[in-house]
């Protein structure tokens, strides 16, 4: 008889995402936590934070007959599996298969890390692309204020970060 594993879908607690990861990976069960990098701002500074893709939940390897399920719904941080009509039913091994992939071939952006004010950035998106402008200030985790001189003038303008580079 040929084994039939397949992934399933898992709720975890609230915040608790890692704990369940890691009790289930400990027990021997193949787990999946599809996770991202994200610039945030913690205590003024920018910094890189690996965060899940999916908060609550996680994907498991699971062979509907050989394996035990029976562990799994009193694991630490797991809350329940997730069941349709009371039967889980399999996530499709090409979705995982495509998340896996786009998680690891997740294209970091050039760095643009600790930007003080006056240093020179570039524009590299959108109307005003590959012109020099001075950094002013972050404005909230995703934007920045620039300073660009336009017709003898400096103007003010808010854009994402993801627009700007070092110059």
């Amino acid at each position: 008889m040929a084994v039939q594993r397949a992934w399933y879908l898992l709720q975890t607690k609230p915040r608790q995402d890692a704990r369940a990861l890691e009790n289930l990976e400990f027990q021997g069960y193949d787990c999946f936590a599809p996770c991202m990098t994200v610039e945030r701002i913690r205590g003024g500074k920018r910094c890189e934070l690996l965060e899940p893709l999916f908060p609550g939940y996680l994907f498991i390897y699971l062979d509907p007959l050989a394996d035990n399920w029976r562990p799994i719904r009193s694991t630490r941080g797991v809350s329940r599996l997730v069941t349709f009509n009371d039967t889980p039913l399999p996530v499709a091994h090409n979705i995982v298969d495509q998340l896996r992939k786009r998680v690891a071939g997740e294209k970091k952006q050039p760095a643009v890390t600790l930007l003080k004010t006056g240093d020179r950035v570039r524009i590299a998106d959108g109307a005003f692309a590959e012109l020099d402008a001075l950094f002013e200030c972050y404005d909230g985790t995703e934007r920045v204020v620039i300073l660009l001189n336009l017709m003898q003038r400096t103007q003010r303008l808010v854009m994402p970060l993801a627009n700007i580079r070092q110059a």
